[in-house]
Formats: C-alpha cells, sequence, structure tokens
C-alpha cells in the first residue's frame, strides 16, 4: 500500500457573495476532487486546538499525526532545522519576516502593507539578509537568510515569553497595537527599528521601488520558539516517508519526523510554483521505495492572505489538475494498492486575510475500497453533511493509516 497526503494550504474559506455565496473550493473546477469524492470518504477535521493559534505549524504537526498540545515548541525551530542550522538547547528562534512599513510616520505608528515585501526573490532577500546580520549580529543574536520573505533571527540564552504578533495577521493595520511584549521585548523592538534605518535607502530597494515593487524596508521578528524533538513518523507507523514543500516550517517538520525532504526545482510557495514538478516528485519517491508522501502547496494560502479570489480558485484548480489528477493516474499505473488523503491544514478566508480554526474538510479514498456515494464534490459543505468528523485532528493519520 502506497499512501499519498496533498494538503492545499489555506485551501478552506467562507461563501463568498461574488461566487453565488460559493466558496473557492465549491466554485473551482475540480473534476478529479470530485471523482475522488464520489468514491471515498469526505469529512471534516478540527486541526487546530482552540487554545493555540490557528497557525500552519500546529495544523500541519496535526495533520502529520503529532499532538500538538504535545509537540508543539514553536514555529521557527521547525524552519531552523529545515535551513540546517544548529540549534542548542538554550537557543531561543525567531522568524524574521521582511516586511513592507508605510513610509513617513515614526516607526511605532508605521503601517503594515505586506507580509511578504510583494514576495521579494530569494536572491535579493539573501542580500538585505545579509547586511541586517551584519548590522546587528551581537554575541548572542543571530540571522539566517531563508527562501522569499522567510529567514530566521537566533538567541542564545533568549527569553521565552514574549507576545509577538504574525505580520499576516495585520496587513493595513497601524503597528501601533502589535509591536512585541514581555520580558527584554525592548530588545526586539530596537532591532526591528534598526533594520528600518538602514533597510529603506538599501540598493535593493531602491531598485525594487524603480521597477514598482514594494520595498522590503524591516524585518518583523515573531513565532518564537525552541529546538523540537517529534517521534519518529517510522516508528509511529511503520512507513518510510518524504515531504515535498517549497515552505522552511513543513520541511522542517518533516525532517523533525525522519521524513526525506525533496527539493522541487520551480518550487516558490506561491502561486507561480511548479505544481506538476511537485506531483512527480512525489511519484518517483514513492516508486523509489518511499511508502509515503506529503505534498504540501502553499499557493492557496498566500492567496488568502493577499486577498487575491480569482488567483486562489485557480490555484485550487491547479492542484487538482497538475497534483491530484497526475499522481492517481501514476498511481494507477503503478497497479499497486494505494491511499491518497486531500484537505487544508486550515482555512484562509479571504475577507479576512488570515487564518482562522475552523474544522477543514477531508477527502480519502483508497483504491481498494471504493464506495458509491450520492454526494458528488469536494467541498466544506458536502464534507459537514457526511457526519464523519474528526475533533482530535492528530487522530485523522492514525485512521488514514490504519482503517484498511
Amino acid at each position: 500500500m502506497k499512501y499519498a497526503i496533498i494538503l492545499g494550504d489555506g485551501m478552506a474559506d467562507y461563501p463568498i457573495e461574488q461566487l453565488d455565496n460559493k466558496t473557492p473550493l465549491q466554485y473551482a473546477k475540480t473534476p478529479t476532487m470530485d471523482l475522488l469524492a464520489q468514491k471515498g470518504e469526505l469529512g471534516i477535521v478540527k486541526t487546530v486546538p482552540d487554545d493555540l493559534a490557528p497557525g500552519s505549524d500546529v495544523a500541519n504537526l496535526a495533520v502529520m499525526g503529532y499532538d500538538p498540545h504535545k509537540y508543539y515548541t514553536g514555529r521557527s525551530p521547525l524552519e531552523a532545522v529545515s535551513m540546517g542550522v544548529e540549534l542548542s538547547d538554550t537557543d531561543v528562534t525567531f522568524r524574521c519576516n521582511l516586511v513592507t512599513l508605510s513610509d513617513d510616520e515614526p516607526y511605532e505608528y508605521k503601517t503594515m502593507i505586506d507580509y511578504s515585501s510583494d514576495e521579494i526573490s530569494t536572491e535579493e532577500a539573501h542580500i538585505l539578509m545579509e547586511d541586517v546580520n551584519k548590522h546587528l549580529r551581537t554575541d548572542r543574536i543571530s540571522f539566517y537568510p531563508g527562501i522569499s520573505y522567510r529567514h530566521l533571527m537566533v538567541w542564545n540564552n533568549g527569553p521565552h515569553n514574549f507576545s509577538l504578533t504574525p505580520p499576516h495577521d495585520i496587513l493595513e493595520k497601524n503597528i501601533a497595537d502589535y509591536l512585541p511584549k514581555g520580558t527584554n521585548s525592548n530588545i526586539i523592538l530596537e532591532l526591528m527599528k534598526r533594520s528600518n534605518e538602514f533597510l529603506k535607502n538599501h540598493p535593493v530597494n531602491l531598485n525594487r521601488i524603480e521597477n514598482g515593487l514594494k520595498p522590503a524596508n524591516s524585518i518583523w521578528i515573531w513565532g518564537e520558539g525552541k529546538k523540537p524533538s517529534l517521534s519518529g513518523f517510522y516508528d509511529k507507523y511503520g512507513l518510510k516517508g518524504s515531504v515535498i514543500s517549497a515552505v522552511d516550517l513543513i520541511k522542517g517538520i518533516g525532517l523533525c519526523a525522519g521524513l526525506r525532504s525533496v527539493n522541487v526545482e520551480g518550487a516558490t510557495g506561491n502561486i507561480h510554483t511548479n505544481f506538476i514538478g511537485k506531483a512527480k516528485a512525489a511519484i518517483h519517491e514513492l516508486k523509489s521505495g518511499q511508502d509515503f508522501v506529503y505534498v504540501h502547496i502553499e499557493a492557496p494560502d498566500e492567496c488568502g492572505h493577499r486577498n487575491e479570489m480569482e488567483n486562489k480558485i485557480k490555484s485550487i484548480e491547479f492542484i487538482d489538475q497538475q497534483v491530484v489528477k497526475v499522481i492517481k493516474d501514476e498511481l494507477d499505473n503503478m497497479k499497486e494498492d494505494y491511499s491518497i488523503m486531500i484537505l487544508p491544514d486550515h482555512p484562509t478566508p479571504l475577507k479576512l486575510r488570515t487564518h482562522t480554526s475552523e474544522p477543514v474538510p477531508f477527502l480519502i479514498y483508497r483504491s481498494n475500497k471504493q464506495q458509491n456515494n450520492s454526494y458528488s464534490s469536494y467541498d466544506e459543505l458536502t464534507a459537514k453533511q457526511t457526519g464523519l468528523v474528526f475533533n482530535e485532528g492528530y487522530k485523522l493519520m492514525d485512521y488514514f493509516i490504519s482503517a484498511l
């Protein structure tokens, strides 16, 4: 038996008036997922416990079968693992976004224009982060470049009781009420303010402005955590597996679980990602001896944050045709029993532009156990109507792997 999970990050949404009160998932043309729904199982799963923030870190841990209450130690240390940054037990890590803040006001009264600096290229970001490290590094604090706008700060023997806000939660809001709070939070605020002083006139940013792009004129520090320790996926399920993602967070969860991380050329973490390349990489892993693949696609989430309705619909259709269909067709050709699970990690509603904690729809299709269902589509409403519910998200993986 081969297993494939295809996760459309932030794919779930609310009904939208412009779409005849349908969600993007209902509105999108998804013939492959709808076909699998007719022959598989639909239900809803609560991936984010009520007492935890609805981040992709918590939600993907749960989808991978790990109880967030037991295993979650913060977002940034998972990203550090993916980036190959060696952490000691005394290190505290932080996500360090390159963001666009408004220009004229004193720092404390600026507005969060863009959490991703127009999805800045990795090449430009590395130049900026090298200068951030040169200007702001201390004997205890260091900065490490990642992908696009997503980077890392490590504070040896740093405090771990901050109140820090994800920048994608405060788009178009004044940052005054969302500045760092907690012990030594003044140090983090000072780093952010000093970054703005030299980034706003950095040659990379002046060139971006000249080309009509938003400048990465500040760092934004959030998502603190400590070195994680996950039990091995193979030890839990007896399956050798791989994770395929453009996002360091997801790669880090996979690596901590003992999965192999596969890099795909052209995988960007947005709607311009190499959808087919991810599908082909998944099949290559399964043909090469792996039992399990976890294919993570960030595009719907990014579109939700950016309030890009048409692109969110388009990204869902790309997932259906260029990922789900490709993987299913290839698995059919392998002449071996297989199971596919499709789901979001959390909703990212377009009207809110941030994550929420509501349950999400899942679809499980087993090639050796096909059903003949009365429902004909995979979407939030249909999944809710089936009555199959997992209120503890981490238990869904047990069901997916074990219920044969």
